[in-house]
C-alpha cells in the first residue's frame, strides 16, 4: 500500500473534500481524484460516497482511515528516529471546554516552549464527542471527564476537579438541593459528563428539573445563571476565570459528586508529541483507575 496514496486519503478526510485537500497538497483536483479513484480500483472497495460535491466516508473509508492514521504516523516516527531529529509534527487534540479554558494553556504554552516544531490543533466538545472523534480519527488524543466508557481506549489522569453547584445571588441562602429542585437547569448538550451528574444526583434527590436549557459556552451558562434562569454545575477552577464569577452564588454538591476527574485517552501507540504532553500533565506519574 503506497504511503502518497495514504496520504492523499487522508488530507481529502480532513478537509472535507477534494478541492482544499489539493490546495494543501500543492496539486490539481483533478490529480487528487484521479489518485483516489485509482485507490478505489486497486483496493475493490469505494471509500467515499460522492453525494453532489460532497463526499462521504463509507464504512470501509472510515476503516482505512484508521489503518492510515497509524501506517502515516509509524512511518513519521521512523524517519524522525532514522534521523535523529526532535520531537515535531502535527498533534491534533480533543478537550472538554472547561480544561481548554482554565487547565490546558499553561500546558500547552510550556509545549511549545519546549518542542517548538509540534503544531497543536485543538477541539473542543463534550465527552461524547470527543469520544465519537477520536473513534473516527479525527483527534489523537482526548481529555474526557468522568463518567465515560473506556473500552480499549489507553488513559492517564490528568486533572481533578471541583464541582460546584451555582445559582442566582438570590438563592445563596438555600439548600443546594432546594435551590435546584424546581428551577431550570441551565447545561451543555446531551454527552457531557458534568450534566450527568447533575441529573444523577437530582434523581437522587427525588428532583426533576421543569426545563433544560442547552447552552454551548461556560461563560453563557454562568451568565443565564447569574441572571436568575436557573441552576448549573460547573467546575470551580472555571467559576473562577469567568467574567461573571463572582455574581452567582456557589453551593457544595453531596462529597460523592465533588470531585470529578479529567483523563487524557487515546487509542493505540501513543505518538512521540503525545508522548511529551503526557509528561506534563500534574498527575502524570499516577496510574489510572478503571
Amino acid at each position: 500500500m503506497d504511503l502518497d496514496d495514504l496520504h492523499i486519503f487522508r488530507n481529502v478526510v480532513r478537509e472535507g473534500g477534494v478541492t482544499r485537500a489539493a490546495s494543501l497538497l500543492n496539486r490539481v483536483p483533478s490529480n487528487v481524484t484521479t489518485r483516489i479513484k485509482q485507490f478505489e480500483e486497486r483496493l475493490g472497495v469505494a471509500l467515499f460516497r460522492r453525494e453532489g460535491r460532497s463526499l462521504t466516508l463509507t464504512e470501509a473509508g472510515r476503516t482505512l482511515l484508521g489503518h492510515a492514521e497509524k501506517l502515516l504516523q509509524l512511518a513519521d516516527l521512523a524517519e524522525r528516529e532514522l534521523r535523529g531529529g526532535g520531537v515535531r509534527g502535527t498533534l491534533r487534540l480533543g478537550s472538554l471546554e472547561s480544561a481548554a479554558g482554565a487547565r490546558l494553556p499553561p500546558i500547552l504554552s510550556a509545549f511549545h516552549a519546549l518542542y517548538p516544531d509540534v503544531t497543536i490543533e485543538l477541539q473542543t466538545g463534550t465527552t461524547r464527542a470527543m469520544l465519537r472523534q477520536l473513534e473516527r480519527h479525527e483527534v489523537e488524543a482526548a481529555f474526557v471527564s468522568e463518567p465515560f466508557e473506556r473500552g480499549t481506549l489507553s488513559s492517564v489522569p490528568a486533572f481533578d476537579e471541583e464541582l460546584v453547584l451555582i445559582t442566582a445571588k438570590a438563592a445563596q441562602g438555600k439548600a443546594a438541593a432546594e435551590a435546584g429542585r424546581t428551577r431550570t437547569v441551565v447545561a451543555f448538550p446531551h454527552g457531557c459528563s458534568y450534566r450527568q451528574r447533575l441529573f444523577e444526583w437530582l434523581a437522587a434527590e427525588a428532583a426533576s428539573p421543569e426545563r433544560i436549557l442547552e447552552m454551548s459556552s461556560y461563560h453563557a451558562i454562568v451568565a443565564c445563571v447569574a441572571a436568575g434562569t436557573g441552576a448549573a454545575v460547573v467546575p470551580a477552577e472555571v467559576l473562577d476565570h469567568a467574567v461573571l464569577g463572582t455574581a452567582v452564588a456557589r453551593h457544595p454538591l453531596p462529597a460523592h459528586l465533588r470531585l470529578n476527574r479529567t483523563h487524557l485517552v487515546w487509542s493505540g501507540e501513543a505518538s512521540p508529541p503525545l508522548r511529551s504532553l503526557m509528561a506534563l500533565l500534574p498527575r502524570a506519574g499516577e496510574p489510572s483507575v478503571a
